[in-house]
């Protein structure tokens, strides 16, 4: 062994031999050159990216001859329709060229918003046709629902499935019908059952919803709602003559169970009805000794309230008096001829 090979052999520990070619920092880094996919891809030349260092002296030259945000012209900026109503206490201005052409090609299609709101012509003529026959065989007179459904007002709110049974969620459900809401939303929040907490808020829901979207229970809020008129006998009905406006005093409603209680304000709500609905059974696990698990099936339930004024159950109250005066008093020996005897 020459003195050339023994000074080149203590020179390999110095080499820098990476174990782990995948934790190299320009592994890591993303590939900016497109992948070969085919055969003859490795024998043609590859395209450089177009990617420029920002530092570089080509990226600084077309970033100086790209044009700049200020010169460009500024965006154009909408405005109100010269027929908003939101414009009726400032100046109409007049619409401008970019206006005018904008509305001039957005213009409504007839043909596009029936599509949208009368989606079945055909479906829809046969349905008048069916209302005009039934008027003119009632002579246009009006049912009694009909009459109910037009001078009073009635919300009907069902609540998810709770998990519970029906067995628990049914004496709740007695408990709440024929209350006034607020005594029935107090009843649930003293109940010691689990459930009681669901159907407070349910009821709390069901009243919000009647006044929102009923417009139910806003005497308090509307003084006319709980307004007599009165029209005095001999004199027409016309606006200031013969009218006289007097406060409703209230009085005391007899439900149909014979409760009685005082009514100040006949636009205030009442749990008319309350049901409960049986749902879906779910699925749970009780592991017990050696392995073994049962399947337990949890039912669920939901309860659904129909909420009414006051007004209805002064109506019924009337007619249950009517029909108990339209009544005939028993007799034991009714006074009729005698036809069966010999």
């Amino acid at each position: 062994m020459n003195a050339s090979s023994r000074l080149v052999r203590p020179a390999n520990p110095l080499r820098v031999i990476n174990p782990h070619p995948s934790k190299h920092l320009p592994i890591l880094l993303p590939c900016l050159y497109p992948r070969r996919t085919g055969v003859m891809d490795y024998f043609r030349p590859r395209k450089k990216p177009n990617v420029l260092d920002p530092l570089s002296p080509d990226f600084l030259k077309r970033k100086a001859a790209a044009p700049s945000q200020a010169s460009q012209a500024p965006p154009q900026q909408g405005d109100l329709a010269p027929t908003s109503i939101f414009t009726q206490g400032e100046e109409k201005q007049a619409p401008s060229q970019f206006q005018s052409d904008k509305s001039r090609s957005s213009a409504r299609d007839p043909t596009i918003i029936a599509a949208a709101l009368d989606p079945n012509p055909e479906s829809r003529r046969r349905w008048q046709r069916r209302q005009i026959i039934r008027d003119v065989r009632n002579r246009g007179a009006l049912t009694k629902a009909q009459k109910i459904a037009r001078t009073e007002r009635e919300s009907l709110c069902k609540s998810h499935f709770y998990l519970t049974s029906v067995k628990k969620l049914m004496p709740l459900a007695r408990q709440v019908a024929g209350k006034p809401i607020e005594d029935a939303i107090i009843q649930m929040r003293f109940s010691k059952k689990r459930v009681a907490k669901d159907v407070r808020k349910h009821l709390e829901y069901a009243r919000d919803e009647a006044i929102v979207k009923r417009g139910m229970g806003l005497g308090s809020v509307i003084p006319e709602a709980n307004t007599v008129v009165k029209v005095d006998e001999g004199i027409e009905s016309t606006e200031g003559k013969g009218e006289q406006d007097q406060q409703w005093p209230g009085m005391v409603v007899e439900d149909k169970k014979g409760k009685r209680r005082y009514v100040a304000d006949k636009t205030s709500m009442y749990v008319d009805e309350a049901w409960v609905g049986r749902g879906k059974y779910g699925r749970d696990y009780d592991f017990r000794a050696r392995g073994r698990t049962n399947i337990l099936r949890p039912p669920t339930t939901s309860i659904t309230i129909r909420l009414k004024e006051e007004a209805t159950r002064i109506r019924l109250m009337a007619e249950r008096e009517q029909k108990r005066q339209r009544k005939n008093v028993w007799v034991a020996l009714p006074d009729r001829p005698i036809t069966a005897q010999r």
